[in-house]
């Protein structure tokens, strides 16, 4: 889970990486302003089933599908789902960056998880 770069905003993640690990998830926190290359590098390390993507911003929101596109170029094994939430994203956007899911707020991404697990 990370705030996308550009954004120094945590609060909302934080709260949805306390939520989900009130559910008995593992959660890693990688930061904020986090750049497409971390998020690969933490991905390769850390081999997540999910990624969460933050913004609080409608500038730093656009490097949400920079992150989706690099991870899904990239030559791994296997691809996580890759979520994205935050103040000015919307469902629409999501569809538009082709994430594969997205959440308005810290219970609907414990929610959405969920899902995405049991698939």
């Amino acid at each position: 889970m990370g705030t996308v770069k550009g954004d120094f905003h945590d609060i909302g993640k934080r709260i949805v990486c306390l939520i989900l690990e009130r559910e008995g998830y593992e959660v890693i926190d990688i930061g904020i302003d986090v750049s497409k290359e971390k998020y690969l590098s933490a991905i390769k390390q850390e081999k997540p089933d999910i990624v969460g993507m933050s913004a609080l911003l409608t500038t730093t929101m656009i490097y949400m599908s920079e992150i989706i596109k690099t991870v899904k170029k990239a030559k791994l094994r296997q691809v996580p789902r890759l979520i994205i939430g935050g103040a000015p994203v919307t469902q629409s956007f999501s569809d538009e960056i082709r994430a594969d899911g997205y959440a308005p707020d810290a219970i609907s991404a414990a929610e959405l998880i969920q899902r995405l697990l049991k698939k």
